[in-house]
């Protein structure tokens, strides 16, 4: 396989190469759920990163909203958050021209694809997934969604013929995971897929919850205080960060273990004005001065996106029109490896 991409005579008669192949980009992939309110963590340790992305490489991003099906859930707020969700993609900066923004449910080769795969995965490595342990754990039932997700989300990245697949450092596993059913699946069948790399944000990849510091912050996790929503006004976030949770030797220093709170805020400093954890570091010597900036600048960064977003909201039919859009130009991509990958394992051509 040359140079991480599928040999154009390897591809499906009649089908052509999928577009990164024809211009010879990098393709980055990425998803996020559509489970509530996106907040600074996913903005910072995700769709910020993505913005970048969609000006050096082919991008594509998916509201994974069958992910969200997983766990109990209410019918009636599925496609909202969806929408809401993708409307959050949009207002950060994400820009339908340059890359493709869809909904996973909207694309049928993602369930398609999903089998496959669930039958070159194995039982005892969908058992050490450490977030099936996690969300199950107390659970006298759970659903086998929850179990094979993973797997779902490796066929969300084989799809597209990912190079690179920017996640946080709760999401290696899964990816160590696509990695290995590609592989698998390349060495029964031929070369299949490409195998995709990690790529992680040097800072903010795992921003934590300003009340409890030894969790991640979650949309999923019910803490007022300790997560700072993209929709909070400037006086909210100014409230959050004032109480947000240090330690008491007053000494500014970047220590994760020793001092969870500080750090993270530390982080999230970096994060927002780009700059290294050892030049905001050295940049102040008491809690009080490094909040009150750090307010300020959270401020100054999310009040354009917030403002955005607001503008979307008020034509109600402009984010399913860009998502369909994006499902059609996702379609096209994913068709094709699913055709290659369907005919190599012996199914009927249609």
């Amino acid at each position: 396989m040359a140079n991480g991409r599928i040999p154009d005579d390897q591809g499906i008669p009649g089908l052509g190469a999928t577009p990164s192949i024809l211009h010879g980009m990098e393709r980055v992939f990425s998803g996020v759920q559509s489970s509530g309110a996106p907040h600074i963590g996913n903005y910072f340790g995700a769709f910020r990163q993505w913005v970048a992305d969609q000006h050096k490489a082919d991008s594509v991003f998916c509201v994974v909203d069958l992910h969200a099906l997983t766990i109990e859930h209410d019918p009636t707020q599925v496609g909202t958050r969806a929408l809401e969700t993708a409307s959050w993609l949009f207002a950060s900066g994400l820009d339908p021209e340059i890359c493709i923004v869809f909904a996973q449910s909207h694309v049928q080769e993602h369930t398609a694809l999903s089998w496959l795969l669930e039958c070159t995965a194995t039982f005892g490595e969908l058992r050490r997934m450490t977030q099936f342990k996690e969300k199950s754990k107390g659970n006298e039932s759970v659903s086998v969604g929850l179990f094979t997700y993973p797997v779902l989300m490796a066929a969300d990245i084989l799809l597209y013929d990912t190079n690179k697949v920017p996640v946080g450092d709760d999401q290696r596993q899964h990816l160590e995971l696509a990695r290995d059913i590609a592989i698998r699946f390349n060495g029964r069948y031929g070369d299949t897929f490409v195998v995709p790399e990690a790529a992680v944000p040097k800072v903010a990849a795992r921003v934590m919850d300003l009340q409890h510091p030894e969790r991640k912050m979650s949309k999923s996790v019910t803490s007022p205080l300790g997560t700072i929503d993209l929709i909070d006004e400037p006086d909210t976030i100014v409230q959050k960060i004032r109480k947000a949770v240090t330690d008491t030797d007053g000494e500014v220093r970047y220590d994760p273990e020793k001092k969870p709170g500080l750090s993270n805020l530390i982080e999230i400093f970096a994060a927002a004005s780009q700059r290294s954890i050892e030049d905001v570091t050295a940049s102040y010597d008491r809690y009080g001065p490094l909040k009150a900036d750090l307010a300020e600048i959270l401020v100054e960064v999310l009040t354009p996106v917030r403002e955005r977003h607001a503008e979307m909201q008020a034509d109600p039919g402009e984010v399913p029109r860009l998502l369909a859009k994006g499902a059609l130009k996702a379609r096209a991509i994913a068709s094709t490896t699913y055709l290659r990958a369907s005919r190599v394992v012996g199914l009927l051509a249609q």
